[in-house]
């Protein structure tokens, strides 16, 4: 990386983005990226705004935070934007990545495409069970988690993936923490215990399909709102719902 490039770095990180645009980032730059591939070189703030689902003046102000704030009649240049968000992210170096746990679903995660094509190179696959362990998965063959030490060392890891059951995971952060790895995304359905130098991003399916469980309640429920506003019903819908 050129002087120029981590200058340029170290300022967007000392701007203090705040967290909420922060987490709103990938999903410009996942935009941006679709369109880059359809060929378009520019894009409005409301186009763009459109394709990654949020409000435009919510999207201006957080690229704002970013230095970047279009052409008037113009826009945005896609390229230009893809770079300074990257840059933001620190996606302008591949990050190596240690994933803990070759199940079901840590097998799914190991052959994501989507890791090499963001600027992420799984570096090694662990686990502690001795069936998994000299498995060879995506041409690389798993090593037991007591090597950890020595795999973090070899491949300068810097991202520990957990995807282990939630019983193991906190050993597992642990041990990551130990080896000194600072950023932890965490599959397993529990909370983890770290130190404040340790940032940690939680993916929990279960608590996503909960929440959408919540919404199909709450639209069943208004879509049952006609009849009870019938003739008959109306009055005893007025004495549930009040005034």
């Amino acid at each position: 990386m050129s002087d120029e490039r981590a200058a340029a770095n170290a300022r967007t990180r000392n701007r203090g983005i705040p967290d909420a645009t922060v987490a709103r980032l990938p999903i410009y730059l996942r935009a941006l990226h679709t369109l880059a591939d359809a060929g378009q070189r520019t894009v409005s703030s409301e186009e763009l705004a459109t394709v990654a689902g949020v409000n435009s003046a919510k999207l201006r102000k957080d690229l704002s935070h970013l230095g970047s704030y279009g052409t008037r009649g113009v826009g945005y240049d896609v390229a230009v934007l893809v770079d300074t968000i990257s840059q933001a992210l620190g996606l302008t170096q591949r990050w190596a990545v240690a994933l803990v746990g070759v199940g079901n679903l840590g097998h799914a995660l190991a052959g994501y495409a989507g890791f090499a094509s963001r600027g992420f190179r799984i570096a090694a696959l662990l686990d502690a069970d001795p069936d998994r362990v000299g498995e060879r998965l995506h041409g690389m063959v798993v090593r037991h988690i007591d090597e950890l030490p020595a795999v973090v060392a070899e491949g300068s890891v810097s991202i520990g993936v957990i995807a282990t059951p939630a019983n193991a995971a906190q050993d597992v952060c642990d041990r990551l923490v130990a080896v000194g790895v600072t950023s932890i995304l965490n599959f397993a359905p529990c909370v983890l215990s770290v130190p404040d130098n340790v940032d940690v991003r939680k993916v929990d399916l279960s608590i996503e399909l909960q929440i959408l469980s919540f919404h199909e309640s709450r639209k069943a429920a208004l879509t049952s709102l006609p009849s009870a506003l019938s003739d008959d019903g109306e009055d005893e819908y007025d004495e549930a719902v009040g005034p």
